[in-house]
């Protein structure tokens, strides 16, 4: 093999390396961010651990992408829940326009370190959520706070978690799984 035949066959090789991380970087990176809490990223969670002696405010934050003709809000702007015990929160979502339209909700908490412990069960911002023109409904949110977080030095006097939800547009023929990438 020639000296140039090899240089061009490891720079293919390296094209090719860089681009396939390059598509896997999504995706990695969106596993690395559930996995650690990374920037307020909540976890998801099968059954609640079971409720400890302590106590920790949530506050409810709803904001909608200007493009999205809705109006988002949660029933309550704040609750006080019991670490480890399952809780639910509902937010309604109403359709403004004379169009059937389909949303998204992304979704983070603050301080972005109670992220890794704030774990949700059940979430509309788990699927598209498709309104009619006018029409008006109520989601929940089941969630519970991992006791684990009173033990972590870093989390352990975090008296207040804000659950912050966006809604965006999906455009026609996007499914949940690409408007969730």
């Amino acid at each position: 093999m020639t000296p140039n035949l090899r240089t061009a066959m490891l720079a293919a090789i390296g094209v090719g390396c860089m681009t396939g991380l390059g598509f896997a970087s999504v995706p990695l990176y969106k596993l690395f961010c559930e996995s650690t809490g990374l920037n307020g990223t909540t976890q998801r969670g099968r059954t609640a651990p079971g409720a400890v002696n302590a106590q920790v405010r949530i506050d409810f934050d709803s904001n909608v992408n200007p493009k999205l003709p809705w109006i988002f809000k949660p029933e309550q702007k704040s609750e006080t829940v019991v670490v480890g015990a399952r809780d639910m929160a509902f937010f309604t979502a109403t359709n403004t326009s004379d169009k059937t339209i389909t949303g998204m909700a992304t979704f983070n908490v603050t301080p972005s370190m109670a992220g890794k412990y704030f774990s949700k069960i059940q979430c509309f911002c788990f699927n598209q959520q498709t309104l009619k023109p006018g029409e008006t409904v109520r989601m929940p949110v089941i969630f519970f706070v991992d006791p684990k977080m009173l033990t972590d030095p870093d989390a352990k006097d975090i008296r207040t978690i804000t659950l912050s939800y966006t809604f965006y547009p999906v455009p026609d023929g996007v499914d949940s799984a690409a408007a969730a990438s």
